[in-house]
C-alpha cells in the first residue's frame, strides 16, 4: 500500500505528570533537557513545559495536574510524527479521512508553530502528525509567543504563517482546494 505521505521520525511525546515542578527538575537536572517555553494554567490547566533534546522547539512536553472531570490518568497525552513537507500534511488529512480516523484538531496551535493534524488510533491513543516545527540555535532562542498564530485548519495555517515560516504548497491540486476553503 502506497500511503501520501512518510513519516520521518517520532517528533516528540506528550505526558501527563502529577507534581510539574518535580517532574521538570527531573527531565532537566538529571536528563539535560533544556526548557523552551512554559504554559500557565492560562493557557494548559495544570501548566506545560516544553522541553527540548537537540535543534527541534520540544521533544518532550510535561502537563501537570489533575485529568478533566471525568476521565481517568493517562500517562501518555500524545505521541507526534513529523512529516517531510506540508503537502503531507495536508495529504495525510485527506487519507485519514478516507479511512474513518476520528480527527480532533487541525491546523496549529501555539509554542512551536508547527502545522498538524490530530487523530486517535483505533485504542483511543492521541497522535498527531506535523511539519514546520520551529527549530532552536545554539543561542537558545525560541520564537516570541507574540509570534505564535494558533489556527483551526490547515488552510488557516497556511494563510496565517508565523514570520519566517514558509507555508507555501507545492502541489497544485492543494493549492487549488486550499484556497476554495
Amino acid at each position: 500500500m502506497t500511503l501520501p505521505f512518510a513519516v520521518r521520525k517520532l517528533g516528540h511525546v506528550v505526558i501527563n505528570v502529577a507534581d510539574l515542578e518535580k517532574s521538570r527538575r527531573f527531565y532537566t537536572e538529571v536528563l539535560g533537557f533544556r526548557p523552551t517555553d512554559i504554559y500557565g494554567d492560562d493557557k494548559m490547566p495544570g501548566g506545560m513545559v516544553f522541553l527540548r533534546c537537540n535543534g527541534d522547539h520540544h521533544c518532550l512536553a510535561l502537563i501537570g495536574g489533575a485529568p478533566p472531570a471525568g476521565e481517568a490518568r493517562r500517562t501518555l497525552h500524545h505521541m507526534a510524527f513529523e512529516l517531510a513537507t506540508l503537502d503531507e500534511v495536508f495529504r495525510a488529512r485527506d487519507h485519514l479521512r478516507r479511512h474513518g480516523a476520528k480527527i480532533v484538531y487541525e491546523g496549529r496551535r501555539r509554542a512551536g508553530c508547527q502545522v498538524s493534524v490530530e487523530f486517535l488510533d483505533p485504542d483511543g491513543h492521541h497522535l498527531e502528525l506535523f511539519w514546520g516545527l520551529d527549530q532552536i540555535g545554539t543561542d537558545g532562542r525560541v520564537r516570541p509567543a507574540d509570534e505564535w498564530r494558533q489556527t483551526a485548519t490547515l488552510e488557516d495555517a497556511v494563510r496565517f504563517a508565523p514570520p519566517g515560516q514558509d507555508t507555501t504548497l507545492h502541489d497544485a491540486s492543494l493549492k487549488r482546494a486550499a484556497a476554495a476553503e
